[in-house]
């Protein structure tokens, strides 16, 4: 055959040196990308996050041309259109008749199970490949977990930081440990005043494809009138030379604290940029670490930044993949309640709840505390069901994707994997939240008031978490004072907490039908 190879390259795939490239020539590749309204409502997308992906995928193919290559791009609203990849590759097939076709592997399951299809429903060869922009190839984390009793992230972490040299003096780590975690535990502090995220204001791109997804998206979840995300890979190393220069020296101190009405504090915000290729995440890695080494950011702060890179981030996509497709189906604590509709409108009196809901919406982002120790926190002391708080969470932010959200959401938030990721529930009463916010000084709840009509739901729900839990959950070794202090409470105190969770749990309204879905 003298045609073509086809190389398809998704919405997560937006970096030169993907691997679907390798040793191509522009001379005989065409390269197939794709809008496809499958993608756009698998879950009903944030509309910030369809138009992050779709003007990313625009402006790369213009970068692609720019270099000689040969771009067949299908736009969503072109009316042959099929929907899905499956529909428009056997399109592009037709089109070009080309000798082969490769493509690198996809970030998620059920497009990986499609592109397995491919393979006996196409009339063309087609090359699967790893995807080399992760740090990690799914073979060595599988090999890395073969036979292991536990798969903690913080061993992972260290062989990584091996395997890179990062923050490495010789065989050692420098400064003598290799997480500084417990150094990076400030709370708000009064008049904190972090540096501006900055923002990219749309180009005639950007807004067409805001217009369409306006017009197109009208009833999903977000708001589109914040949109200030890089779309290319200029915008996007200057949102990462920023973050290095103004807020990386502070991130490490601040990275748990949260305040309301300041967004992105000391983050970085350069998830989406990092999980649709617009950044190589090594390279990040070691732009961090030259601040530290030239004296311009603390080690703390550069650690933990590394550390959710090359640690949590390539541990969680191994996670993923190791525990696919039963994963998403997990409920290990039986979880079954509904997602309240105030995940979706932020009508709630509980101001930490109401907030990290409002920033949602407004800009497709909750930084992870956020996501974590609150929005998470409640869905697991409220008993929420796995499905829908997965679906919530890949539904709203802009840098969700299900190899990322997933892990994140059944195994750290909900502990739906039984403790197959985090050796124990991260459960917290109100205290945590106070300690870590200026949220409870104005909420209508009071957070030092543990039951009882204004007292702070989180004080109740954490006890009722626990004593519903105790036949799975009392053995964990981690939660042995809690579970002590529950079995020493008078059985009158323990009816008062149990009573009034339960009272609170009565007054939540269930989510409409259809929200995410």
């Amino acid at each position: 055959m003298t045609g073509p190879v086809l190389v398809p390259i998704l919405g997560d795939q937006l970096s030169p040196d993907i691997s679907s490239l390798a040793h191509r020539t522009p001379e005989d590749t065409v390269i197939l990308m794709m809008e496809v309204a499958e993608e756009t409502t698998y879950v009903r997308h944030h509309k910030a996050k369809i138009a992050l992906i779709l003007s990313a995928m625009r402006h790369f193919a213009e970068e692609l041309r720019a270099a000689g290559w040969t771009v067949d791009y299908i736009c969503l609203d072109d009316p042959a259109n099929t929907g899905s990849f499956t529909g428009e590759v056997a399109r592009a097939v037709e089109r070009h008749a080309p000798r082969g076709m490769q493509v690198t592997e996809p970030g998620e399951w059920r497009v990986r199970e499609a592109m397995e299809a491919w393979r006996t429903t196409l009339p063309v060869r087609v090359r699967i490949l790893p995807d080399t922009r992760f740090i990690c190839p799914l073979t060595d984390f599988y090999a890395w977990a073969a036979g292991r009793r536990e798969l903690r992230m913080e061993w992972f972490y260290r062989d990584m930081r091996r395997k890179t040299g990062l923050l490495k003096d010789g065989d050692k780590p420098v400064g003598g440990k290799w997480n500084y975690d417990a150094e990076n535990r400030g709370g708000p502090e009064k008049g904190l005043s972090p540096p501006p995220i900055p923002p990219f204001g749309p180009d005639a791109i950007t807004r067409a494809v805001i217009a369409m997804v306006e017009h197109r998206f009208e009833g999903h979840f977000g708001s589109l009138d914040n949109f200030a995300w890089p779309v290319t890979r200029a915008d996007a190393e200057i949102a990462r030379d920023v973050f290095l220069k103004d807020r990386l020296p502070l991130f490490g101190k601040y990275q748990d604290a949260m305040v309301a009405g300041e967004d992105f504090l000391f983050h970085a915000a350069l998830s989406p940029a990092l999980n649709i290729g617009l950044l190589d995440p090594l390279d990040l890695c070691r732009r961090a670490e030259d601040e530290w080494r030239e004296g311009r950011a603390p080690l703390e702060a550069v650690e933990g930044f590394i550390r959710q890179i090359i640690g949590w981030r390539e541990y969680i996509r191994g996670m993923y993949w190791l525990d696919m497709p039963g994963l998403s189906q997990a409920n290990g604590l039986d979880a079954i309640r509904p997602l309240p509709d105030f995940y979706w409108t932020g009508d709630t009196p509980m101001r930490c709840l109401s907030d990290c809901v409002r920033t949602t919406r407004e800009n497709a982002y909750a930084h992870h505390i956020q996501r974590l120790m609150v929005l998470g926190n409640f869905a697991l002391l409220a008993g929420l069901k796995p499905q829908d708080v997965a679906d919530w969470y890949l539904t709203v932010y802009a840098d969700a994707f299900e190899w990322v959200e997933l892990p994140n959401v059944a195994g750290m938030i909900l502990h739906a994997d039984k403790g197959r990721l985090a050796s124990k529930p991260y459960a917290a009463s109100g205290a945590y939240i106070d300690r870590m916010s200026d949220y409870c000084g104005t909420c209508a709840y009071n957070v030092k008031q543990k039951t009882g009509e204004g007292a702070c739901p989180f004080n109740a729900l954490y006890w009722h978490f626990l004593a519903r839990n105790e036949s799975k959950l009392g053995s964990n070794h981690r939660l042995a004072q809690p579970y002590a202090n529950w079995r020493r409470m008078a059985d009158e105190k323990k009816a008062e907490y149990l009573a009034s969770a339960e009272a609170f749990i009565a007054t939540l309204k269930p989510a409409e039908p259809g929200w995410a879905r």
